[in-house]
């Protein structure tokens, strides 16, 4: 009988100690709804990514085993470009975009500079052209004819020099036809006007290594990133620093992207405990807008941002996968949407320009992937899945154009204009080099790139017949006609200055003479074709170029003696 009081009262302790702790009176209905929105609507949110076949891809490259931070590939709607290991110097692989499969070991490649390359980028309103910095402290330009390349190609077309060490990055302006910007290790920014082959400016305010640049939509403000941790944005034609902050504590490399046209941009980089981060900033002000832990990996990560479809995309060195982001106008400003993964790590990754994209595939970005492992240059597309075959306007708005909206002079003189749209709705412009000439209002009326090209490097008038008899053989009656119908032509400039050289070899020193820099054969068999009269005109510019090098490290011994002597004056009054 007292067991079972004992149980009955263990009983109601127990019953009251659990009304004590849940209070039913107290579990009302809540007030306020839950925060709870599901899942975010985007038409992106499906994108994935799909890897080419083995027969589309491009087997067999030397890969170059650098360990700059650079992309060291370069592709176009006709070329795919890529930086190859090399005994010495420097040297980079260009094959037709349709050329894939197994490479054959000797084929044909850029091997004009002295030491390795370490980026190239081709420029945006000539297909042809493309622009490679080396470690010899050079940024050259190169011309690659139609068909790809049947021999070593050795001569360049414009050789710039102004670094004193090497230079690391190369970019073209978005906008303005023939303006580059280089990045050295001399922590200097130089803007090259290329049609000239000279320098348009140099910016000089960081104080170490400068690891990243971007251009904003129109071209009117650059971004970089620096080994000092800063972010700057940057007025590139006067060097003046709109603003200026920390960007990521780590002591990694980091990089920057303009996110097109809304005044943001995104840069990539470490945290103070090695963590990879991906933040949002105001470029006004540089007001950080969102940050977001990615992972906890090594790679240096680099964005690459679609402004047509204002997707994000960041892909490590040394990772597998490339993950996407979608960028709206809102807090947070950045969701992500998925992500692509492999097995096998890349090494450096370029991308398509939009109008090379397959509109009938839904393919809204491409990537070409060097892989760290093996010698391949995988394309990789991202792709949206729509059942329809039509076009697809809603992911395929006007993008730009292969054509230049403004000239090197224009954007010098301080003009900005947007960059010049193209429809990819028809297919016909979309994987071509030559653009259409694009007749605006303010704009001259110029030429294709093309047609550019040949506007400059041509070597003899189409407009005239030249003839190549001497004048003083001629009658007086024919002098003047032959004069006025040939002084125009490049022949008339060339025979001129042959004939200049030959009345000045007389006064020419040994050191001159033993240059060679004038043959006796060289104006007495004067060139008959043009592609003579053109190797003629190629090895008298890069006579002359070599003469302005010496000229130019004379001046440099001189102004070092006067300082050395400056210091030597102070030194002795200082102690006198």
């Amino acid at each position: 009988m007292s067991g079972y009081i004992l149980a009955l009262e263990e009983t109601m302790f127990s019953s009251e100690k659990s009304n004590a702790m849940v209070d039913v009176r107290a579990c009302n209905k809540p007030v306020e709804r839950l925060g709870f929105r599901g899942v975010r609507s985007s038409k992106f949110r499906h994108v994935y990514g799909s890897a080419a076949k083995r027969e589309r891809c491009y087997d067999n490259i030397k890969i170059t085993k650098n360990a700059h931070d650079s992309h060291f590939c370069a592709v176009n709607p006709k070329f795919v470009a890529v930086v190859t290991e090399v005994a010495g110097g420097g040297a980079f692989l260009v094959l037709p975009i349709t050329q894939t499969g197994r490479l054959d070991l000797n084929a044909s490649k850029v091997t004009g500079h002295k030491g390795p390359v370490l980026d190239i980028k081709w420029n945006p309103f000539n297909d042809n052209i493309i622009a490679s910095c080396s470690d010899d402290c050079t940024v050259k330009l190169w011309y690659i004819p139609d068909g790809g390349l049947t021999a070593n190609l050795t001569e360049w077309l414009i050789d710039l020099h102004g670094h004193k060490r090497r230079v690391g990055y190369v970019e073209f302006h978005p906008t303005a036809e023939n303006v580059l910007v280089s990045a050295g290790f001399d922590h200097l920014l130089i803007l090259w006007d290329v049609g000239k082959g000279e320098a348009m400016n140099v910016i000089d305010c960081h104080p170490d290594v400068i690891y990243s640049m971007s251009f904003n939509r129109d071209g009117s403000r650059l971004a970089t990133t620096c080994k000092d941790k800063k972010l700057r944005i940057i007025d590139p034609r006067t060097g003046f620093i709109i603003s200026e902050g920390t960007c990521h504590a780590g002591t990694r490399s980091s990089k920057v992207a303009y996110l097109g046209g809304t005044g943001r941009v995104v840069t990539t980089g470490f945290s103070r405990h090695s963590d990879r981060q991906v933040s949002v900033w105001n470029d006004e002000n540089l007001h950080l807008l969102h940050e977001e832990t990615i992972d906890s990996s090594s790679g240096v990560i680099f964005p690459y941002y679609d402004p047509d479809t204002n997707i994000l995309f960041l892909a490590g060195k040394g990772d597998g996968n490339i993950r996407y982001y979608e960028i709206v106008d809102q807090a947070p400003y950045i969701h992500f949407l998925s992500q692509y993964i492999s097995g096998s790590p890349q090494r450096g990754l370029g991308f398509m320009p939009k109008r090379g994209c397959d509109v009938s595939q839904c393919e809204i970005f491409r990537f070409y992937k060097l892989h760290a492992t093996r010698g391949m240059c995988e394309p990789v597309s991202m792709i949206v899945p729509r059942k329809s075959d039509q076009f697809q306007e809603d992911l395929y708005p006007d993008t730009t154009a292969a054509v230049a909206a403004l000239t090197a002079a224009d954007w010098r003189n301080g003009m900005n204009r947007a960059p010049v749209l193209m429809s990819m709705k028809t297919g016909v412009a979309v994987c071509t080099h030559k653009p259409q000439v694009f007749k605006g209002t303010e704009l001259s009326r110029s030429a294709t790139a093309d047609n550019n090209y040949r506007m400059k490097y041509a070597f003899l008038s189409n407009q005239t017949t030249p003839d190549y008899r001497p004048i003083e053989l001629l009658p007086e009656s024919e002098k003047l006609q032959k004069t006025s119908t040939n002084q125009s032509t490049k022949f008339q400039q060339i025979q001129t200055m042959f004939t200049n050289f030959s009345n000045q070899s007389d006064i020419m020193n040994e050191d001159f003479m033993n240059l060679k820099i004038i043959e006796q054969s060289d104006y007495e068999d004067i060139p008959k074709t043009e592609y003579a009269l053109q190797r003629a005109y190629l090895r008298q510019r890069e006579e002359l170029r070599f003469l302005r090098k010496q000229l130019a490290s004379r001046d440099r011994q001189i102004k070092d003696l006067e300082q050395a002597v400056a210091k030597l004056q102070h030194h002795h009054r200082k102690h006198k």
